[in-house]
């Protein structure tokens, strides 16, 4: 069912406000800890030799081997869900080089969000 003219205009101010307020929400940062594709195959193929070194050792009846391919699985589970470093120190890197800009006091605390909010989106 669509919208009204009013809804939408509603929902349209409703949108501009919080673009213009919430700036610090809406462009807070997820990335910090991602996730590497690299460590998620290179943990998925420990993790299947894991499971089949598991059905070695549960064939063969030595429970050593079954121990052990248990402790590389977990390993592999361990090293997929690992974020990824070199990212991460690329990222502080950068945002360290950065000066800080210069805190007003006599602005509010929204009004210093939306200059931050203006300044990342000149940037990009």
């Amino acid at each position: 069912m669509p919208l009204s003219e009013q809804e939408q205009r509603l929902l349209d101010e409703m949108e501009r406000h919080l673009m213009r307020n919430d700036a610090d929400v809406v462009s807070a940062d997820r990335g910090a800890d991602t996730l590497s594709y690299r460590n998620i195959v290179y943990g998925s193929v420990i993790v299947l030799l894991g499971i089949a070194g598991l059905v070695v050792g549960v064939a063969s009846s030595l429970i050593v081997i079954g121990v052990i391919a248990f402790v590389v699985m977990v390993g592999g589970v361990v090293l997929a869900f690992t974020p990824a470093r070199g990212a991460a120190a690329a990222r502080s890197a950068s945002t360290g080089s950065r000066k800080p800009a210069p805190a007003r006091s006599s602005a509010s605390f929204m009004d210093r969000m939306n200059d931050r909010w203006d300044r990342r989106n000149e940037e990009r």
